[in-house]
């Protein structure tokens, strides 16, 4: 979806909503496809006196699975955004501000997959307390205790033979 804002600029309080959906079906994310929904994004443009304002919520819903104990699980996903517009940049580059294209048009698609893909967690938890899998067993210690029989430092163990010999005398 291209945005048209030669004449929008010559308009000062002017607002120009718009409303898309971007598909990111197409990205592999640390190996899997979590975009099985598209991306709604909702915002607008306004332009305050020659300096113009972009505004953008994005949504969708997340296929992931937890990089702690390897379940499936789906998350909501939300970015607000928010960016100036403008024709060139007098001193050069600028991290804050988008610049348009010669003819004064904005590629809102690429712009908004850009966005979401900068605002992807690196960790995707199926919840902040997930206790993962033992690296011993594999159990899942959300689920069930772990199955690792407890190893002994041998510089210990005549120890632990006097303690359980004790245990048995009782």
């Amino acid at each position: 979806m291209k945005l048209d804002l030669k004449r929008f600029a010559q308009e000062p309080g002017a607002v120009l909503p718009f409303e898309l959906q971007v598909d990111l079906s197409d990205v592999e994310w640390y190996e899997a496809r979590p975009f099985t929904q598209p991306v709604h994004v909702e915002g607008q443009v306004r332009n305050r006196a020659g300096a113009m304002e972009l505004n953008a919520r994005l949504d969708t819903v997340l296929s992931l699975t937890c990089d702690r104990c390897a379940k499936p699980f789906q998350q909501e996903k939300t970015v607000e955004y928010e960016t100036l517009l403008a024709f060139e940049l007098a001193n050069g580059e600028s991290d804050d501000i988008v610049v348009l294209n010669q003819d004064g048009e904005l590629e809102l698609d690429e712009l908004m997959r850009e966005v979401f893909l900068l605002e992807m967690d690196t960790k995707n938890l199926c919840s902040e307390d997930c206790k993962g899998l033992c690296p011993g067993c594999g159990a899942d210690l959300n689920v069930e205790p772990c199955r690792c029989k407890k190893e002994i430092d041998p510089r210990w163990a005549k120890l632990a033979q006097l303690l359980e010999q004790e245990e048995t005398d009782q």
